[in-house]
């Protein structure tokens, strides 16, 4: 398997197959299954920018440690404990739908190797910001973009401890926002937080210790800078 094949699944496509349940069978629908991928074969992909691509917000030292110390050492724990096990064939959306039953091991490496999957495609340099489209969503849910942005900002702010804060797609089609725990997810079972991921911002230290030391809200304020908006209006766009 190619990489860009990979990245493009596990990234560009991800949101259009996160709300689609299986059917009660238990089968997948094809255009499901060309979204999904066996995580045990591809090779652990590469980071989409360079690592100083995005000073001075993100520094490069922290983002090489992050990616290939953190994010590499999440992956190879994720090969390692779905091998062997009922777990190593299937993809990753449908082992978090059920991750209850897998254990702590795959729930927290499979988390923090697709989470971290999830957020390096969320940033970039560039980008106009929301569509028309996620404009008016953002409105409609939260007054303006601007008080989104209030809003996610301080939901990451105020995450206790490690973890991460999401814009995502609830079931019923609204946009909301809130942080999970640790490696935990809004496509987990074990998961309050439910619903279609457009958006992520990593606030474990060592993503911006190095630069921000424990000023955990000014790395919140710099990733401002850095949100790849056209990463996340295709995710709307799709999950809608």
């Amino acid at each position: 398997m190619q990489r860009r094949n990979f990245i493009k699944n596990l990234g560009l496509g991800v949101a259009g197959t996160f709300l689609v349940k299986e059917s009660p069978t238990g089968k997948v629908s094809n255009s499901i299954k060309n979204n999904m991928e066996n995580l045990q074969t591809p090779e652990f992909p590469p980071l989409p920018f360079a690592y100083d691509a995005l000073e001075p917000y993100l520094d490069a030292r922290t983002m090489e440690i992050h990616y290939d110390r953190h994010h590499r050492t999440y992956y190879n724990n994720f090969i390692a404990a779905i091998k062997g096990t009922p777990w190593e064939n299937v993809p990753v959306e449908k082992i978090f739908a059920t991750v209850s039953k897998a254990g702590d091991a795959i729930r927290n490496n499979g988390g923090g190797f697709f989470n971290h999957v999830f957020y390096w495609k969320s940033l970039g340099k560039g980008s106009a910001g929301p569509s028309a489209a996620l404009s008016a969503a953002l409105t409609k849910s939260f007054g303006s973009v601007d008080k989104f942005r209030e809003a996610f900002s301080n939901s990451a702010k105020t995450r206790f401890g490690s973890g991460w804060a999401w814009l995502y797609l609830t079931s019923g089609r609204d946009l909301a926002i809130a942080s999970t725990p640790n490696q935990d997810n809004p496509l987990m079972d074990i998961s309050p937080v439910k619903g279609t991921p457009l958006l992520t911002i990593d606030v474990w230290e060592h993503a911006y210790y190095l630069k921000y030391l424990n000023k955990r809200a000014d790395f919140i304020d710099a990733y401002w800078n850095v949100v790849n908006w056209d990463e996340v209006n295709k995710r709307y766009k799709e999950a809608v």
